[in-house]
C-alpha cells in the first residue's frame, strides 16, 4: 500500500485496519481500527488532517481531500464508489452513495444516506437519520425502508469482506 510522508507528516494505520495495495495516502491521514480503505482511493491531507473513525469504509477510486482543517469520517460510516469528499464531516454510520459529492464544511449527521449522484453543497448540514437526494441535495427525506438497511447493514458487510480481501489476495502475473 503507498503510503507517503508529506512535510514529514506521515499517514498512520491501525494495524487492525485493511489498506487495499494500490490504494494511496498521503500526509496527516489516521486509520483507526477495523476501518478499510478499497482499491483505487486516494486519502490526501497536505494542507490538514483527515480521520478515518474505527470501522469505516472507503470504498474504490474514491477521492478524500481536506483544506485548512479537519476532514473526518465517523465511525462505521461508509464512502461509497467514486465519491469526493473535501473537507467535511461524514457522521457516525453514515453512508454516502456511489458517485455522490459532499464539499467543504458540509455535516452529514449520523445514519444518513446521501442518495448515489448527490452533491452536498458547501455548509450545508443533513440532519441526522435522513436521505440526501439531488443535485444540488435539497430534498431531505426520512431515512427508512430500504435506505435504512443499507445503512443498518452496510458497515458490518465491508468489515467481513475486508477481512476476506486481507486473508486472500493475491497479486498474479
Amino acid at each position: 500500500m503507498p503510503l507517503f510522508s508529506f512535510e514529514g507528516v506521515s499517514p498512520t494505520v491501525h494495524p487492525e485496519a485493511w489498506i487495499a495495495p494500490t490504494a494511496t495516502l498521503v500526509g496527516n491521514v489516521i486509520v483507526e481500527k477495523d476501518a478499510s480503505i478499497w482499491y483505487g482511493v486516494v486519502i490526501r491531507a497536505d494542507l490538514g488532517q483527515v480521520i478515518i473513525r474505527e470501522g469505516a469504509n472507503i470504498q474504490d477510486n474514491s477521492v478524500i481531500h481536506v483544506g485548512s482543517g479537519i476532514c473526518e469520517v465517523g465511525k462505521n460510516a461508509t464512502v461509497g464508489h467514486q465519491c469526493l469528499v473535501h473537507d467535511c464531516t461524514v457522521g457516525e454510520q453514515a453512508l454516502i452513495g456511489n458517485g455522490a459529492i459532499v464539499l467543504d464544511g458540509a455535516v452529514i449527521g449520523a445514519r444518513t444516506l446521501v442518495a448515489a449522484g448527490a452533491t452536498v453543497t458547501p455548509g450545508s448540514v443533513i440532519p441526522p437519520e435522513s436521505v440526501a437526494l439531488g443535485s444540488p441535495a435539497k430534498k431531505i427525506i426520512p431515512l427508512e425502508g430500504t435506505a435504512k438497511l443499507f445503512v443498518d447493514h452496510n458497515a458490518t458487510v465491508y468489515h467481513h469482506l475486508a477481512r476476506r480481501h486481507a486473508a486472500s489476495i493475491e497479486q498474479v502475473g
